[in-house]
């Protein structure tokens, strides 16, 4: 199952490489306005601007699975938790015997055939 994952990362990473390399194309990008009416702008090829606002748009789907992948393994390690303390037998009733407690044991001895004869068939 790693090496599906493996391999799935590096088609991804090929493919990011391939979309940045093919749109290297420097773009002015406009950030803050300023008080001249110009505007704050850096150029960047338009690669590596697409793959920001893609992890920028990712960051919030990925942060929510990681909370709900959180919250689970919090829900099941106090689900087993409570399992195994309620699984664990209490003090009284591991001191308790059926001797101790009054009760009979329910084995009885075999007994032997009351006709002989037919005990050796």
């Amino acid at each position: 199952m790693k090496i599906v994952r493996t391999v799935t990362w590096i088609v991804i990473t090929a493919v990011m490489v391939a979309f940045i390399a093919m749109n290297w194309k420097k773009v002015a990008v406009n950030f803050w306005p300023l008080d001249d009416g110009n505007y704050l702008h850096f150029e960047w090829p338009v690669g590596v601007v697409a793959l920001l606002f893609f992890l920028l748009g990712l960051a919030p789907s990925w942060l929510y699975l990681r909370a709900v992948r959180w919250r689970m393994s919090r829900r099941i390690a106090s689900l087993e938790n409570s399992l195994r303390a309620s699984s664990m037998p209490s003090v009284s009733t591991r001191s308790e015997t059926p001797a101790a407690s009054g009760a009979s044991s329910p084995a009885t001895p075999l007994e032997t055939p009351s006709n002989p004869s037919s005990a050796e068939v």
